[in-house]
């Protein structure tokens, strides 16, 4: 049964921002603790949390703490006790977190994180961009990409589900656009509070340290005697974790009617250029495809809703056919390829297919990205399609002030 202190009646459609999406998604997961320190723009997922709390919705312990280090600690130390644990944090905050990422993927936490993506300082910025996402990329945590605050309040539950899975036991983060998501209202279409938590289950533990009768150690020190087991073991759970995470999303359909897939796709099958894209730049990419469609221009989109672990296998099939594929990073790569360019041209390298690979560094700090910059994107493919061979440099900055620094002159710009 429900296990909360009382349910919450829910309209068949709400009109929520991301961020209370999430926090009604903690709130119907019934988590046990939620560990917070607030920092702009995920401050609404745990302020909303904290609000079920005081409102008397929730049967669990909402702990302010004075850091984000101390916040995922918190949640680190309740998830070893036996419970179910998630934060919330973004940018910078995400960057103090990081030592403590690393603690609870290799104690091996289902803890979930609400990541509202943000730019990371100097200069300081609080409009999203991917640079956080990126950096938790080896961590250790599982990492799923939302579009809208529906997608993110549904995947917060798939989240749990997949963390706590016996043959996982990893840490999740669901990604989400700052500003973009977290703050602009959309229609949800919430579930009843039985049907989320029945969805999402009552919470088993696994090496409780308040289980008396089965002592266990947490944070131990391994050296070369065992850590290189251990990591590999970690790496091993973290490789096979696509197979029950499509599962999980296979389940979740049946109940609310919402199909997610580890990678998303959109008019690809005879696409002879494939733009690749995340958060809600894949909504504005697919929009633009429509268009170019419209114009003669077999234009695909895809999104990979799993970013880690890196679907290799389906990125290989699915651009085996592709002429040009166009990475879109959102985050500055700081003197290397960005990430989707990285993991695509990995995944390629051995095989047969050679379609031209370009990758784009745009919309940083929030800077918008439209639908006639992606159309000139796309006719730029085209073109370096017809001449074989890209134009100019393999990455390419969109949308940059001043001559120097404009690599990459779109229409529109």
């Amino acid at each position: 049964m429900y296990r909360n202190k009382k349910s919450m009646e829910l309209n068949t459609v709400e009109v929520w921002d991301g961020n209370v999406a999430n926090g009604q998604a903690l709130r119907q997961a019934s988590v046990d603790v939620v560990c917070a320190y607030p920092i702009t723009p995920s401050t609404g997922t745990v302020e909303a949390y904290a609000s079920h709390h005081a409102n008397g919705y929730v049967d669990g312990e909402f702990v302010m703490v004075e850091s984000e280090h101390a916040a995922m600690s918190g949640c680190i130390g309740a998830s070893a006790a036996g419970a179910r644990a998630a934060t919330a944090t973004s940018s910078q905050g995400l960057a103090l977190m990081v030592e403590t990422l690393y603690q609870a993927s290799g104690m091996r936490m289902p803890i979930v994180l609400c990541m509202i993506n943000r730019a990371l300082a100097a200069p300081l910025n609080v409009n999203g961009d991917h640079s956080d996402m990126y950096l938790a990329n080896q961590s250790g945590w599982i990492s799923i990409d939302a579009c809208t605050p529906e997608e993110s309040y549904d995947l917060v539950f798939c989240a749990f589900r997949i963390a706590e899975h016996l043959d996982v036991r990893l840490p999740v983060i669901i990604n989400q656009d700052g500003f973009l998501t977290s703050h602009k209202a959309q229609n949800v279409r919430p579930l009843t509070d039985q049907d989320a938590y029945d969805f999402v289950g009552d919470y088993v533990e696994v090496n409780s340290m308040l289980n008396f009768d089965k002592p266990v150690t947490h944070g131990v020190q391994t050296e070369s005697d065992w850590h290189f087991e251990h990591k590999a073991k970690q790496n091993k759970a973290m490789m096979g974790s696509p197979k029950i995470i499509q599962d999980v999303f296979d389940e979740y359909a049946k109940l609310s009617g919402r199909q997610y897939n580890l990678i998303e796709t959109y008019l690809c099958e005879d696409a002879e250029v494939i733009l690749v894209s995340m958060g809600t730049t894949y909504e504005t990419t697919k929009v633009a495809a429509d268009k170019m469609r419209a114009e003669g221009k077999k234009v695909g989109v895809m999104m990979p809703r799993v970013f880690r672990p890196t679907q290799i296998d389906l990125f290989t099939d699915l651009f085996k056919n592709a002429k040009a594929i166009v990475c879109m990073d959102r985050s500055a790569p700081g003197g290397q390829m960005g990430l989707l360019y990285a993991d695509i041209t990995g995944a390629l390298y051995n095989t047969s297919s050679r379609p031209l690979i370009s990758n784009i560094i745009y919309g940083l700090g929030g800077r918008d990205m439209n639908i006639e910059n992606i159309c000139g994107v796309i006719d730029h493919a085209f073109a370096e399609v017809a001449a074989g061979k890209l134009d100019g440099s393999i990455q390419r900055w969109i949308g940059v002030r001043g001559p120097e620094l404009n690599y990459y002159n779109v229409e529109g710009n």
